[in-house]
């Protein structure tokens, strides 16, 4: 088989995962159809993923649905999926409380990234983050991530060097500690114009079962609008919001069911 070939065999074989998951399930001559291909070209297309165990046959043969398989290849995307899907709907009720941007992240080597944004009736000035890698010590997301580590793992992460974005970005590591200890604290981390002039955030931890750290919610919005003021009106809500998908993530917090 030829590489063209080879690729023409990915593309039509991602193609018909794409025709089952749209139809919920889907027969040979359907996808035969929809990939413009012989029936016996597609019979043996799901023939190979069924192999795989990527599609199964339905109870009427010659019909398939996705299988186990996906789930499997879902899994090697450490917590971000289940993330998503479970803050989701929480980070749109607070962008509609707040009025601002709220973004989901996660750590990815010495960064964190956002993996999901909402806007808020007032955001429309604020950036896409999303899939953008952010330094940790300049911004709210970062510093909640930070927050729940200890002072060896915190450097290790941090590096030889804090970088500099603007006049405000805290580049000094007992300051920056001294920070870091007050929002394990608070539950939140605040960041004003540390990253960009003119942009303000605050963010709190997100937790699985087990305790388990798995990423952050924020808030961010322009200075003139999410003044240090309104970031203290609103931690109430990053808090609550990131309790709840702490819950939907299956964190038990022992110490509010003992209140």
């Amino acid at each position: 088989m030829s590489n063209e070939q080879g690729v023409q065999s990915v593309d039509r074989a991602i193609t018909a995962l794409e025709i089952i998951a749209r139809h919920g399930e889907a027969g040979v001559g359907e996808v035969a159809g929809e990939i413009g291909v012989h029936k016996s070209t597609a019979s043996r297309l799901l023939a190979a993923l069924e192999s795989r165990s990527l599609v199964e046959q339905t109870g009427e043969r010659g019909r398939y649905r996705l299988g186990f398989g996906l789930l499997r290849l879902a899994g090697s995307i450490p917590g971000q999926l289940d993330l998503t899907s479970q803050g989701g709907p929480v980070c749109a009720e607070l962008a509609e409380s707040a009025g601002e941007t709220v973004n989901l992240a996660v750590l990815q080597g010495r960064h964190v990234v956002n993996i999901h944004q909402v806007h808020g009736r007032s955001a429309i000035t604020v950036n896409n983050w999303v899939g953008r890698p952010t330094p940790l010590h300049a911004t709210s997301s970062g510093k909640v991530v930070l927050a729940g580590l200890g002072v060896a793992a915190r450097e290790d992460l941090l590096g030889p060097g804090l970088e500099r974005f603007t006049e405000a970005t805290i580049v000094d590591l007992t300051t920056l500690h001294r920070q870091l200890d007050a929002a394990a604290a608070a539950g939140v981390a605040t960041t004003v114009e540390e990253y960009e002039v003119g942009l303000n955030a605050i963010a709190s931890p997100i937790q699985s079962f087990g305790g388990t750290l798995v990423g952050a919610v924020s808030v961010s919005g322009p200075a003139y609008r999410l003044t240090r003021i309104a970031l203290d009106e609103i931690t109430g809500k990053v808090r609550g919001a990131a309790a709840e998908i702490s819950r939907r993530m299956g964190f038990l917090d022992v110490r509010a069911t003992h209140r």
